[in-house]
């Protein structure tokens, strides 16, 4: 039986900066992951460029049965401690926008760093291992593995949530939260494409490959950002966000004027350009293709001069609250994050310790955090992982 300080279960974003933070500090760490790889998100992230993390990532970025959770550990590990991580190991990077930091190279150098930090400290990292139990007792844990038999004084589950199964994804961290009686929110996916199998489809089609900036909102919550029509519905920055508050049923609205009032600029088209067509005053704020398609299916292809007050004011609305009920999302397959998971009102918001058992920790996206595009996701990683890492 191999005792060790701490036993972390995950080498991905959170279990890494958890692992590599806790070794500095003179603990014995065990990094293990049932993958043939670590941080394979970290590596597909961002288009492969790692968006790492955000410079304006507040609390207000994220969401939460128990909201108020993630202050205390974004406040401890901040964007800017992380951005003081990467400057010092030389990766090169820049700001994409909106504040989303990105590397200038590839993904592999933010998880070449970690790995990195993580020999450094002498973390014992073992890949391709599969623990398959795990027992509470009077020296901590006892975990059964490949490795054999492990008995750790802390434990700290890092294994993510449900999306991308792929990349190696199971909900082996819920299942251990469930036998420690733990209560695990209903999960589901985030940051996720919308399939649309109405009339809509068509129009999406044969617009697939098309972006345009709108503002998307439900539920109360509004993104401006683009959105991209596909072969199957709609994806996008915009789309992607707004996923995380629509449940099905739900009709998401879609500005696609953003930066104008619409009723207004129409008007003042069809006083400046009365005999032109509609499909080409709306071709100078979309694609060629998009215009006419959107003036053949929704309104008439016909001179600005022939809309009545009340026919413009039908194009206004239309193209400024287009109304859309997609039959549902592409699921954990695409997903970029899992939306709920272990009650955070069960865990130290300062420490990531179970209030149930002591010497357990939750970090990472195991958790009930979720937050928006853009980076912030893995600043939870990185500040949830390093929090733990000051006490296990």
């Amino acid at each position: 039986m191999r005792p060790v300080d701490v036993a972390i279960i995950g080498a991905g974003a959170a279990g890494l900066m958890c692992a590599l933070t806790a070794a500095a500090r003179g603990r014995d760490v065990l990094l293990v992951d049932h993958s043939n790889k670590a941080g394979k998100k970290i590596l597909m992230s961002g288009g492969g460029r790692c968006n790492f993390t955000n410079l304006y990532a507040e609390p207000d970025n994220f969401f939460s049965q128990n909201p108020h959770f993630c202050k205390s550990a974004l406040a401890r590990y901040t964007q800017w401690d992380f951005i003081a991580m990467v400057s010092r190991h030389g990766v090169p990077y820049h700001e994409k926008k909106l504040g989303q930091l990105f590397c200038d190279n590839k993904a592999k150098d933010i998880l070449n760093m970690l790995l990195d930090e993580c020999a450094q400290a002498g973390v014992d990292l073992r890949l391709n291992t599969t623990v398959q139990q795990v027992e509470r007792t009077d020296a901590g844990y006892l975990l059964h593995t490949d490795l054999g038999d492990v008995v750790a004084e802390s434990l700290v589950i890092a294994t993510g949530g449900l999306s991308i199964p792929t990349l190696g994804a199971t909900g082996f961290g819920y299942d251990i939260a469930r036998q420690f009686g733990h209560d695990v929110l209903p999960t589901r996916a985030g940051l996720v494409p919308f399939i649309i199998t109405d009339q809509l489809k068509d129009l999406c089609t044969e617009l697939s490959g098309t972006s345009v900036a709108a503002v998307v909102s439900c539920n109360g919550q509004s993104f401006s950002e683009n959105i991209l029509f596909t072969h199957r519905g709609l994806s996008g920055p915009a789309v992607l966000q707004i996923s995380s508050f629509w449940h099905l049923g739900d009709a998401v609205q879609i500005n696609l004027l953003p930066d104008r009032d619409a009723l207004e600029w129409l008007q003042g088209q069809q006083a400046a350009r009365p005999d032109a067509e509609l499909r080409t005053v709306l071709s100078e704020v979309f694609t060629k293709k998009m215009a006419t398609l959107l003036t053949e299916r929704w309104f008439a292809a016909k001179p600005m001069k022939q809309f009545t007050p009340a026919g413009l004011r039908e194009v206004a609305d239309r193209l400024g609250a287009w109304p859309v009920v997609p039959a549902g999302t592409e699921g954990y397959r695409t997903a970029e994050v899992t939306l709920g998971g272990v009650d955070t009102r069960e865990v130290s918001p300062k420490t990531m310790e179970s209030r149930r058992h002591p010497g357990l920790y939750f970090i990472g996206e195991v958790l009930d955090v979720t937050g928006h595009l853009g980076g912030f996701n893995f600043q939870w990683a990185w500040a949830s992982g390093h929090a733990a890492a000051q006490v296990v």
